[in-house]
């Protein structure tokens, strides 16, 4: 057991080390393992047996591997399966076979090369993630290949940690207890075979029910954490990672109505136990390799890195990719990841790996992880200064006859034109990305390229003529200077409006826009409208339910944007206008509760 003192000191560095780096926005993880070096035996020295720390945070790697069987719904995998299948699997092969092919022939066993290749291969998917979260880049192509990507190596992780035990002291002729090498997966098929029929569909789902009908969250807690431990004790007396059985039991629930609660619920256990566990990790690893090795270090972590970065490159433009779409992907995925960690601290106990390599690999995985972040704001400068093609001009638009104009063909601006072009309405469409607008075309769309806050397109997009101008940009500050230059030059024109938010639509006033539409409002009212009739109201009672409501906000809009430089007055009017949206459906009859079968319930 870890003691009080132990825990406070790790807690203590915890706070200050991962606090310090997410400053630094550098991920959280590099916190952890940097408070590890900092109380460990390299360090301060503050800690004793750092083996029975390391024990109790590997559970953190057991809870991690069932949360993500959680999130891998069959429906979701399957969306997304060229990427996940083809571009992931590639990934991973191509970077271990490599890999693996450079440590062997560096001298290594050729099953000790072939875990480092693994290792090496994989990359941090919360650092990986928050870096492209950072950068609104989850969306682009190189974000979804990366995401893509990502997944699939954390379902790679699975096979391998299940294959650890098998290969430890042995050349994969026989088990490590004498019996034929075929025996751990006739153990592994059965465990999965009975966790899935009997303990998932017959015993784990109905229990879970019952369990959820007491309505006591902290019993559905610790329910939650039985079966992780269940299916973990499972798994270890059948001789398999005990990992491999929270992960199964994860995947079984992964589409049951408990993924979302379990979730929640083991996500501040997972979290604690999985910055224990890279604690640990710092305090057992060999800073002396810093100062003994220092070029083997640099050597290693820089060839890897090189060798990645080569790879996810020649991959992302074989997928299709363009150039600056795969070298981003490139980029963003070199850095080595926690389970690297896991998988080089297992290879070493079970002396797959000697203790020196394993130090080694982890100094390395660690150097790259501080380093990945760093390559990708070093390569996205140099390409804007050397490698981004130049911009193409704007097209030349010819005169154009069209009562509308449309700028900014996005989602919005295409179901607009969509429906001017069947009631046989000619307008001009302008967007200013060029990348959007190749796309758009591909679908026979007539789009140009331009930027509408530009007078000279403007005119040349006949505005003079024009009658009407629908503004659907995205940009929030390019749509307002549009329409303060449309209003300016072009008075003739009603403008037609989509906004983003409230203070969006203060913009536009402020620029003497009237036909205001913002952008979710109408589908939020039109589904609130569904539910209330799916509860029992008539069409007609939801319908003025909803009337009421948006004559209700329209009116507290304008009331707003009277009051909107002055914080207390908007406030005050906020609070006010909530007050009355209350009186004014007390008088409403209260709808009937639903029964689970969609009927309203009866009184008796």
């Amino acid at each position: 057991m870890i003691t009080l003192g132990q825990t406070a000191i790790l807690l203590t560095a915890a706070v200050v080390a991962v606090s310090l780096f997410r400053f630094l926005r550098l991920s959280s993880i590099l916190g952890y393992v940097a408070a590890g070096l900092a109380i460990g035996p390299w360090g301060l020295n503050l800690l004793g047996d750092v083996a029975r720390i390391r024990h109790v945070s590997e559970f953190g790697i057991v809870l991690l591997l069932f949360v993500i069987g959680l999130e891998l719904q069959p429906t979701r995998l399957w969306v997304m399966r060229r990427l996940v299948f083809g571009l992931g699997a590639a990934q991973v092969l191509s970077c271990a076979l490599v890999l693996a092919a450079a440590a062997y022939l560096l001298g290594l066993a050729p099953i000790a090369a072939g875990i480092i290749g693994v290792g090496l291969s994989l990359s941090s998917t919360p650092l990986v993630l928050q870096v492209l979260a950072e950068r609104r880049q989850l969306s682009t192509q190189h974000g979804r290949a990366a995401f893509g990507i990502l997944l699939f190596q954390d379902l790679a992780v699975l096979p391998v940690l299940a294959v650890l035990p098998l290969l430890s002291g042995n050349t994969g002729t026989a088990a490590p207890s004498g019996s034929p090498w075929w025996v751990p997966l006739l153990k592994l098929a059965a465990v999965i075979v009975w966790v899935i029929i009997a303990g998932g569909r017959l015993l784990l789902r109905p229990a879970l029910r019952l369990v959820a009908r007491a309505q006591v969250t902290e019993v559905f807690t610790a329910a939650a954490l039985l079966t992780v431990v269940a299916t973990t004790l499972l798994a270890d007396r059948a001789g398999l990672s005990p990992s491999l059985g929270a992960f199964i039991a994860g995947v079984l629930l992964a589409d049951s109505e408990f993924r979302h609660e379990l979730e929640a619920d083991l996500e501040p256990f997972k979290g604690l136990l999985m910055g224990l566990f890279f604690i640990s990790v710092g305090t057992s690893a060999n800073l002396g390799l810093f100062g003994t090795e220092p070029l083997t270090l640099l050597a290693l972590t820089l060839g890897f890195l090189a060798i990645k970065v080569v790879l996810v490159l020649l991959l992302g433009r074989l997928a299709g990719q363009g150039r600056e779409s795969a070298r981003r992907l490139a980029f963003t995925l070199p850095a080595g990841g926690e389970f690297a960690f896991v998988l080089f601290t297992r290879a070493a106990e079970q002396h797959l790996l000697d203790t020196r390599t394993a130090d080694l690999l982890v100094l390395a995985v660690t150097l790259s992880m501080m380093l990945g972040p760093l390559l990708l704001i070093g390569y996205e400068a140099v390409a804007r200064r050397w490698l981004v093609a130049p911009k193409r001009p704007f097209d030349a638009i010819e005169s154009r006859d069209s009562p509308v104009i449309i700028a900014g063909f996005g989602r919005f601006g295409q179901i607009v034109g969509r429906v001017l072009r069947v009631k046989g309405v000619a307008f001009t469409a302008l967007d200013s990305s060029q990348t959007h607008v190749d796309f758009v075309r591909r679908f026979g769309n007539e789009v140009f390229y331009g930027d509408a806050s530009r007078l000279d397109l403007l005119r040349a997009a006949g505005a003079a003529d024009a009658r009407f101008l629908v503004l659907a940009l995205d940009d929030v500050e390019a749509a307002t200077r549009t329409a303060i230059l449309v209003r300016e030059q072009f008075p003739h024109i009603r403008i037609f409006a989509r906004a983003r938010s409230r203070q969006h639509v203060f913009a536009l006033m402020d620029a003497g826009v009237t036909d205001i539409v913002r952008e979710t409002y109408a589908s939020s009212l039109e589904l609130a409208g569904s539910v209330l009739e799916a509860l029992g109201q008539t069409p007609a009672a939801a319908r003025e339910a909803v009337r009421r409501f948006r004559a209700h906000d329209e009116a507290t809009l304008a009331q707003q944007y009277a009051v909107k430089e002055d914080e207390t007055k908007f406030l005050a009017t906020s609070r006010e206008a909530a007050q009355q949206l209350e009186k004014l459906f007390e008088s409403d009859p209260q709808p009937k509760p639903e029964q689970p079968d969609g009927r309203s319930a009866q009184r008796t």
